[in-house]
């Protein structure tokens, strides 16, 4: 029995859900994977998978060992990949998490790019507003906006965002124009319910620093909705440069109160500190710091 290809057959049925998916993902007949898989059971003298005719399952042994599989596997692909490194190839998958908004409008052009340039990488793009444990969840690398990255991750800055105040001309031309942060109490305001902020929105002032609450007329999880209803006169918006350019190049947005500046966000690179950094990382955060060095969003 060629024992690297029984655990991969194994791993590939368990992870696939059945027999024959589990064949198609590894190029091999689902009679093969099925001899694979049964003799693994009889070399280990137990049964790793309960068979019905709807569906598998993983009884208590096949748990275990469909971890240590995937670990060994994985350190496999690894272990190439560091290999590699010396000629500035990449293999293997890359499995990247990103935020929903800056990945669709900003990362999915450059995607394309990457893969042309190394046809032996693929990408797996995961987009999630929730903060991701990269280690737990076996991420190789994510793109984070924050004010800090975490210490305990290794980082590397690509660009650098604001968030400004906006509003449409007609919004403000109804509503009138705030002279000061504490003015937004009396407006409509449409709020980004994952700012960390919250509804205490901070500003740097010619005075100093100033904290204006607001009370949402519209709160959403969504950085586009909020700027949907800002273009369609609804209120005031705090939203990321990246995200409102085209609408303030376009003037169906213009900012408000320019002279109070409020926070800063990083746009990082980040990956779980290791001891050696793969190829494929290496090249990736690479790739992005070159992507994003002509990126001039207002700020």
């Amino acid at each position: 029995m060629d024992k690297f290809a029984a655990l991969q057959a194994f791993v590939a049925v368990v992870d696939a859900g059945s027999f024959v998916k589990g064949a198609e993902a590894i190029g091999q007949s689902k009679a093969g994977v099925s001899r694979y898989v049964g003799e693994l059971e009889a070399q280990l003298g137990v049964r790793l998978l309960h068979r019905t005719t709807r569906r598998l399952s993983l009884t208590e042994e096949g748990q275990v060992f469909h971890l240590r599989c995937k670990e060994l596997l994985d350190q496999l692909t690894e272990a190439e990949a560091e290999i590699t490194a010396h000629s500035g190839s990449a293999v293997g998958q890359l499995k990247i998490n990103a935020p929903v908004t800056f990945g669709q409008l900003h990362l999915a052009p450059l995607w394309p790019g990457f893969l042309a340039r190394h046809p032996q990488v693929a990408l797996e793009v995961t987009l999630a507003d929730r903060f991701v444990d990269l280690v737990e969840e076996g991420y190789d690398l994510a793109v984070r906006i924050a004010r800090l990255p975490s210490s305990s991750l290794i980082s590397r800055r690509l660009a650098s965002t604001r968030l400004l105040l906006c509003a449409s001309p007609r919004y403000l031309r109804e509503r009138g124009t705030p002279a000061h942060p504490c003015d937004l109490a009396a407006h409509d305001v449409v709020s980004y319910s994952l700012l960390s902020m919250g509804e205490h929105w901070e500003f740097e002032g010619p005075d100093g620093p100033v904290v204006a609450h607001v009370n949402a007329r519209l709160r959403t999880n969504s950085g586009e909705t909020c700027c949907a209803a800002a273009v369609r006169h609804q209120g005031i918006v705090l939203q990321p440069s990246f995200l409102v350019a085209p609408w303030l190049q376009s003037g169906e947005l213009v900012e408000v109160l320019p002279q109070f500046r409020s926070i800063e966000l990083g746009i990082y690179a980040v990956y779980p500190s290791r001891r050696h950094v793969t190829a494929k990382v290496r090249l990736m955060i690479d790739f992005l710091v070159a992507a994003f060095q002509s990126r001039d969003w207002p700020r």
